[in-house]
């Protein structure tokens, strides 16, 4: 087992893993920026290095500074949570040459995976569904027609080395294409620095139901059933829940199953997503895999009462998982508590935080890094808390979420609350009758 672990990263992933680091007896390094030395991930951790100013290119995202930080405090392995280094192959191999472990799959399955071409392909061998698409990249605009017409309009643009949204638009006929083309390509280009991007056939009104999956290093791969993350607004994710309301038996050992097979087919080693899109037959598509910890991680923890963040550094430490798969034995709803008002188009609301109080109570779980008096910075991801109740059935989880939502206090910012209050009371959600377009038509007005 390792003795000191660096957490690349910061907020409430870094807090939520000092906290796991802290239970095995394994000392922490935080790492933050100047606009973080007030976090509590910097005063939970046993030691802390700054490693610059708030931008995050000249901090959380410096290979060199965070290996100095590594190569100071004498850790043996890095955790890098999700989000800025956490798919980065370039960094898990920086990390293999020092000698360090990177908590994680290995560079060549970062790799394999990230790049939604290469990972397309592996999943067509492996015989898992994917979505009808573009063999390649598209270069051309008169070729990316030629292939549009084949596979049928619409059609959606994708960067090939991106995700949350980004480098991503729609194409619902053919006069459309040459300008969605070069808005992807551009986007691509300025979020990724890789402009290259593929199109797929347009699945209308889909369900985006992932699963949870761990492999350890002697080649076994099982899952830990599904989260439902259709709640999302331009792409990124405002809830999840387990197990999904649209979810069947034979449909989770059919996903299940598919899934096992992603992760076996490049030997995954570590706790990893594999995404899909389920359409209104219940077909389900391979989308990608994301190959770290996921924001909504505590939804599968609480419905199968299993940390996943220990999982992680047991397997990295060598240690083989138990080979069984796990199902849903309650139901677990997170809400992501976000800095942004949600009257004003979700526009980021940076700023300080007067008065707080998170809810209590048996089956409410909240992971946040701030508190009153903390400054919430325009420098990085908008999420400042995430709620997670679970218990026995759907309808008394949701019950449960409203009782605590109606807890939460949060002065001094405009934050998502307001929100997920709404969408509580919405009669499509209570029913499970919605898809990943469902907020399109959703209104914050009475």
């Amino acid at each position: 087992m390792f003795n000191k672990i660096l957490i690349a990263n910061r907020g409430e992933i870094a807090l939520r893993i000092i906290r796991t680091c802290k239970e095995m007896g394994i000392g922490t390094v935080a790492v933050y920026s100047t606009a973080d030395r007030e976090s509590l991930h910097v005063r939970f951790a046993d030691e802390a290095v700054c490693i610059g100013p708030p931008s995050s290119t000249e901090s959380y995202l410096s290979i060199p500074k965070i290996m100095a930080a590594v190569e100071i405090t004498n850790a043996d392995a890095v955790h890098p949570g999700y989000g800025f280094l956490a798919e980065n192959a370039d960094f898990a191999e920086v990390c293999a040459e020092y000698g360090i472990k990177f908590i994680g799959p290995t560079p060549h399955m970062i790799r394999r995976m990230g790049d939604k071409i290469t990972a397309k392909k592996t999943m067509v061998k492996a015989n898992v569904p994917v979505i009808p698409g573009s063999e390649g990249l598209i270069t051309k605009i008169e070729e990316g027609k030629k292939r549009a017409a084949k596979i049928g309009y619409p059609i959606i643009i994708k960067a090939t080395a991106g995700g949350g949204g980004k480098g991503m638009r729609v194409v619902w006929e053919e006069d459309e294409f040459e300008n969605q083309f070069t808005l992807a390509r551009n986007e691509a280009k300025a979020s990724f620095g890789n402009p290259g991007v593929y199109m797929e056939k347009f699945i209308e009104n889909p369900r985006h139901i992932e699963f949870q999956i761990v492999g350890d290093q002697e080649g076994r791969v099982v899952h830990l059933s599904e989260r439902d993350c259709s709640i999302q607004r331009r792409h990124q994710k405002l809830l999840e829940e387990c197990p999904s309301p649209f979810m069947t038996e034979e449909l989770r050992q059919k996903m299940g199953e598919a899934a096992i097979k992603a992760g076996e087919s490049i030997k995954y080693e570590g706790v990893g997503t594999v995404e899909f899109l389920v359409d209104k037959h219940r077909n389900f598509y391979f989308m990608e895999m994301n190959t770290r910890i996921q924001v909504e991680h505590p939804v599968t923890e609480e419905v199968i009462d299993h940390d996943l963040i220990k999982e992680q550094i047991k397997v990295a430490a060598g240690i083989p998982i138990s080979g069984v798969s796990y199902y849903p034995l309650l139901h677990a709803i997170e809400c992501r508590i976000n800095a942004e008002d949600p009257y004003n188009d979700f526009r980021p609301n940076p700023g300080l935080i007067t008065s707080f109080h998170s809810p209590k109570g048996h089956g409410v779980r909240v992971d946040t890094h701030v508190y009153a008096g903390y400054t919430v910075s325009p420098y990085y991801d908008s999420m400042i808390a995430k709620l997670i109740c679970k218990a026995q059935t759907r309808e008394e989880c949701i019950k449960k979420v409203q009782r605590s939502l109606d807890e939460f206090v949060i002065e001094g910012i405009k934050t998502t609350v307001p929100f997920h209050k709404k969408l509580m009371n919405d009669e499509h959600f209570l029913t499970g009758n919605f898809d990943t377009g469902f907020l399109n038509s959703f209104s914050m007005e009475d």
